[in-house]
């Protein structure tokens, strides 16, 4: 126990740092919308500095999801264990997003929110434009092979360092005893990489100023007012979501609350509405649903599919948005038009989350593809579309984590007591290593999941 109390302690001083870290967020982001509405043409040269802080999060994201994966496969004793994992994940994925869309399109057809608006040129050109970034669902599946085994780690596709990572860690599992000094390796690896995490989030006010001025000088007040009631609606309908369809599965299944859970996610759901991407939070959630006790298969194998697979915010975005569209044109959708449409769309918008704007592109390519008269409508939401991009980014976000808990109390890979006394703030998360104490190399666990110690301990053994 002693082993254990003294890494918490220097946790709690590190974690009142990091507190200060995040207040400064707050205020930057607080500091963003003044200067985006005082002086709009400033700010929106300031877009480079979001931008640029969004490009260093995103750089860290396949090492990270490498290291986890290719440890949470290669120490596990059997790769059915990890095809549970991932036939469960897929399941509930296909599950909620039918259940998302039907929210979305209730919702939709309640409030027509698109009755009314009127269609200029310049409105209809912008629409069209958005229309050309739209790809296929055949050049998705092809982008999950990497051109090479290192080229996954580059080129910045969360599946394809999947894939690259499940390859290797199966081979690490076969190999047996003689892979044993690579995961050792692997582990030293992801300490150092959560270890340059760590250092590059303390550039997050910077990054939240500069993305948050860039929208408010773009967007301007006048068109918040005027597409008031579908931003409302939109965000209402993904709260409705996420506390009351997510939270009461989460209760039911695991007894969790789903606001202790994500006030233990609230920093990572603070970057995300800096950035309007939760991309940017997908590293940090691997980190604390560790130390949280879920297993780290699972999470390794969950999370990233979950960034690609089960977008809930973005399913209830194209359902309302279509609907908004149609509505506006005076050319509303029938149930089956509305049924089709959205199927392909929500087939198209895989590998889209975590960019900012993919979720328009993927709404304007499905419009093209089925009703090409409703492509000038995309135009309307053009404005908003950034900050209904944070609303499906949480939404997502929230989604992926509980989707990764209900999957790990299935498989049996979540540690309650763990999971309880993180959650009840009694074993902090170790914000300057985002990694536990003993996490590497040791066979003195700081509470995980047991096959997470079972593996640390068979290092050791060797």
């Amino acid at each position: 126990m002693s082993s254990l109390s003294r890494p918490q302690a220097g946790t709690a001083r590190r974690t009142d740092r990091t507190h200060r870290l995040y207040l400064a967020v707050i205020g930057a982001v607080a500091l963003g919308i003044l200067v985006g509405l005082v002086a709009p043409g400033f700010a929106v040269g300031l877009k480079p500095v979001g931008t640029a802080f969004v490009a260093l999060i995103r750089m860290m994201i396949a090492p990270v999801i490498f290291c986890t994966i290719v440890l949470g496969v290669g120490s596990v004793r059997s790769a059915a264990h990890v095809g549970k994992v991932g036939g469960l994940a897929l399941g509930y994925f296909l599950v909620m997003s039918t259940v998302a869309l039907s929210i979305g399109l209730v919702v939709g057809n309640l409030l027509h929110p698109g009755s009314g608006l009127h269609l200029t040129a310049d409105v209809a050109q912008a629409g069209a434009a958005q229309a050309t970034d739209a790809g296929t669902t055949t050049d998705f599946l092809l982008g999950i092979i990497p051109t090479t085994l290192v080229s996954s780690l580059t080129d910045g596709q969360v599946l394809q360092a999947l894939l690259v990572a499940l390859l290797v860690g199966f081979a690490l599992q076969a190999m047996g005893p003689a892979g044993r000094p690579v995961i050792l390796g692997v582990e030293h690896l992801q300490r150092l990489v959560f270890r340059v995490l760590a250092m590059v989030m303390w550039a997050a006010p910077v990054g939240a100023f500069g993305a948050m001025a860039a929208v408010v000088g773009e967007t301007g007040i006048d068109a918040l007012r005027s597409l008031a009631v579908v931003m409302v609606g939109f965000y209402v309908t993904c709260a409705l979501f996420v506390f009351v369809v997510l939270g009461t599965i989460l209760k039911l299944v695991t007894g969790i609350n789903v606001f202790s859970l994500l006030r233990y996610l609230a920093r990572e759901l603070l970057l995300i509405l800096s950035t309007s991407s939760s991309e940017s939070a997908l590293p940090r959630l691997i980190a604390k649903l560790e130390h949280a006790g879920v297993e780290r298969t699972t999470v390794g194998v969950v999370v990233p599919t979950g960034y690609s697979f089960n977008l809930d915010g973005t399913a209830i975005y194209l359902t309302m948005a279509s609907l908004f569209v149609a509505d506006a044109l005076g050319k509303p959708l029938h149930l089956g038009e509305q049924i089709s449409l959205l199927v392909f769309m929500v087939v198209a918008s895989k590998g889209a989350a975590g960019v900012t704007g993919a979720g328009l592109a993927t709404l304007a390519g499905g419009l093209a593809s089925h009703r090409p008269e409703l492509l000038d409508g995309v135009g309307l939401i053009v404005g908003i579309d950034r900050f209904m991009s944070e609303a499906r980014a949480l939404t997502n976000f929230a989604g992926n984590a509980v989707a990764t808990v209900l999957v790990a109390t299935w498989t049996g890979g979540l540690d309650r007591e763990q999971m309880r006394a993180v959650l009840a703030g009694d074993r902090p998360f170790d914000e300057a290593t985002m990694l536990d104490a003993d996490d590497a190399g040791s066979g003195e666990d700081t509470g995980t999941a047991a096959p997470k110690a079972e593996a640390a301990k068979a290092l050791v053994d060797a």
